[in-house]
């Protein structure tokens, strides 16, 4: 029960954490799978993160298939999409890979509720 409680916290939490930074949840939970590398939040800044964001969301949002996580051939075309947006943007070189497949993580865990 006490488990439910913090998560209910976090929940909250990052909610209100998002609607301060201006943020929606989408965009928050790409803004944290960007911000999880404390050097890229250093290197790039707040704002070019929340940008990043934003353009991730809009970008899978309108590639999304309902199987894409199934398929090889459409996960690799949302990872082609996420490297092309990180390296637009200068997203450190060294940090790509893992900020990839973070964000297609989350992706997976979102793209129910865009296909619905």
């Amino acid at each position: 029960m006490q488990e439910l409680i913090e998560l209910a916290k976090d929940v909250r939490a990052a909610r209100q954490r998002g609607a301060e930074e201006g943020l929606t949840q989408d965009e928050i939970a790409f803004y944290d799978a960007l911000a999880e590398n404390e050097s890229a939040v250093e290197a790039m800044g707040n704002d070019a993160l929340k940008l990043i964001a934003h353009e991730l969301l809009v970008s899978l949002q309108g590639n999304v298939t309902v199987d894409w996580s199934r398929r090889e051939s459409a996960r690799a075309r949302m990872r082609v999409l996420v490297k092309r947006i990180l390296r637009k943007h200068g997203y450190p070189p060294d940090m790509q890979d893992a900020a990839v497949q973070t964000v297609l993580r989350q992706a997976e865990a979102l793209s129910a509720s865009w296909v619905a």
